[in-house]
């Protein structure tokens, strides 16, 4: 299906674009990663690279023309794709001076008028074509630091990476509107930067006030009198700390619908069974503090019950982050769409461990059975180039050159980084690669082309002891292999039984692309060039 490629937001101000270079044409594959333009916004001419796979059907904007952000421009779907409907949709829209004026228009609205001069609003960027909203990885700046144009303000997590965002702006870091590791759609105020020293509580106001403003919901809100007796809220005044007890809906949460105290509140209010829901916090921010739990006097709310905890029910709630929604989303697809079949194996790994002790003997180097495996692997893929190949709706594709993705474990998730050309590589430079990608993977310092272009994945979980798994493919790859733990168990070997090391693997093929007996060979071969691995340097 055809997918309509709009113009990106690339930076935080940024309202139109101008197509600086085109480095495709209509009629030229496109493969997730590849550049597709450069992007002159209004602060630099930024490169701008593909989310999608397929053909380029269309383009919206020739080199040289402008359009605002979110315009149509580009089409990329299966070549001889019917694309008029999407592109007549256009008709009945309004036009792209029409368009840039209403965006001048809302820009207008949503900018106070009187923000302080010399104060610039950093809001969330838009940093790729399908990002909706972005969390906050990293501050590499605090508030009170001094920031220069073109320095690494945060790293931001999208539905695709974690890429870092830079400054447009030199002065002192006034505010920061998201903390690390919370969430906001695009275009939510994400930091403020001015002269330093200045105060931003006018313009923070002014941005709040020109927000609820603009939300018809907020202008029909009645807002509670401070005196008033019917006034929801309970308060006991007889304590300049006290806490006050709320009577509805909870107010000590923040945007990701958690409660914020600290974790001696927690505790207490978990041995006194105390609601948290009914307390709002008088630490920073509202966040609960143990004063408010001491000062909690259930007889003016609604939280009456007894006070001796047996047996309390509990849950952590952990927000998605970006990765594993874009984890889940891929692998369900996967799953769903591409027909699994698995082959299971076990390997003699007796030469193989005496291959590795020979081979690490040398001065200065060290191999892994992880990097036998990829290199083995590599080899019998350019055997079996079936095996390296991807499904396409109108053909099948099978890659002559090796690219193999290693699947890392990092803290929110799965990262595949990529070897690519693997079978040209020695067994070193690919433990000296692989083990860098991990490092850097679990740093989040990975470049998003360090993970695209896989035409293979490989998954290892034999370094926790599993011995046996299987894994969904990593599309658009035809097949996954899943490598298991070396076990020490006893084997028939000449006739006799002795004890050996064997190693179990299983791979998962399309069965739309990889047909059962292709799945064997290519099986047959990986285990001439494990058992035998000489095969491999020879």
């Amino acid at each position: 299906m055809a997918e309509i490629i709009n113009m990106p937001r690339l930076s935080d101000t940024m309202e139109e674009g101008t197509v600086a270079k085109w480095f495709k044409k209509v009629g030229d594959q496109v493969n997730e990663g590849d550049i597709l333009a450069e992007i002159e916004t209004d602060k630099a001419t930024m490169e701008f690279e593909s989310f999608n796979e397929g053909e380029l059907l269309h383009i919206g904007i020739e080199e040289g023309g402008s359009a605002p952000v979110d315009t149509l421009l580009a089409i990329i779907g299966k070549k001889g794709e019917d694309i008029s409907n999407l592109i007549n949709k256009g008709d009945s829209k309004i036009s792209n001076e029409d368009l840039k004026e209403e965006k001048i228009i809302e820009s207008d609205e949503k900018k106070p008028n009187s923000i302080l001069e010399g104060v610039e609003i950093i809001n969330m960027p838009r940093l790729s074509d399908t990002m909706e909203e972005g969390t906050v990885a990293k501050w590499n700046k605090k508030i009170g630091d001094l920031v220069k144009e073109g320095d690494i303000l945060a790293e931001i997590e999208t539905d695709k990476a974690t890429m870092e965002f830079e400054s447009f702006y030199s002065g002192e870091l006034l505010h920061i509107g998201l903390k690390e590791g919370e969430s906001a759609p695009v275009d939510s105020i994400l930091a403020i930067i001015g002269k330093p020293g200045t105060d931003v509580s006018e313009a923070l106001s002014l941005i709040s006030n020109t927000k609820l403003d603009n939300n018809s919901e907020n202008k029909n809100e009645v807002k509670p009198e401070k005196n008033s007796k019917d006034n929801s809220d309970v308060i006991d005044e007889s304590k300049n700390n006290t806490t006050e007890i709320v009577t509805k809906s909870p107010t000590n949460v923040n945007s990701n619908g958690r409660i914020i105290a600290s974790p001696l509140a927690k505790k207490l209010a978990t041995e006194k069974g105390i609601d948290l829901n009914y307390i709002k916090g008088t630490g920073d921010s509202g966040r609960i503090i143990k004063r408010d739990i001491d000062n909690f006097n259930p007889q003016n709310g609604r939280n009456t019950q007894s006070f001796t905890p047996i047996g309390l029910e509990s849950v952590t709630e952990i927000a998605n982050s970006q990765m594993r929604k874009t984890i889940a989303k891929r692998l369900s697809a996967s799953k769903f769409s591409a027909p699994h079949y698995y082959l299971g194996v076990e390997f003699n790994m007796d030469n193989a461990i005496e291959f590795r002790k020979q081979y690490n003997s040398i001065p200065d180097i060290k191999i892994s059975f992880n990097d036998i495996v990829v290199k083995a692997v590599a080899l019998s893929l350019k055997h079996h180039p079936e095996v390296n190949s991807k499904w396409e709706e109108d053909k099948i594709t099978q890659h002559n050159h090796v690219h193999i993705g290693v699947a890392v474990a990092v803290e929110d998730g799965l990262v595949v980084p990529v070897l690519k050309f693997a079978n040209e590589q020695t067994l070193p430079q690919i433990g000296k690669k692989v083990k860098d990608y991990a490092l850097r993977a679990k740093s989040k310092n990975l470049k998003p082309e360090e993970m695209d272009g896989s035409t293979f994945t490989i998954s290892n979980l034999g370094m926790f002891g599993i011995q046996d798994f299987t894994s969904i493919i990593n599309q658009p790859n035809g097949a996954i292999l899943s490598v298991g733990a070396i076990v020490e168990k006893p084997i028939i070997k000449d006739g006799r039984i002795v004890i050996g090391n064997t190693m179990n693997l299983t791979l998962a093929c399309d069965h739309r692309t990889v047909d059962g007996a292709t799945g064997a060979q290519f099986l047959k071969t990986l285990r001439e060039y494990i058992e035998n691995p000489l095969k491999m340097v020879l």
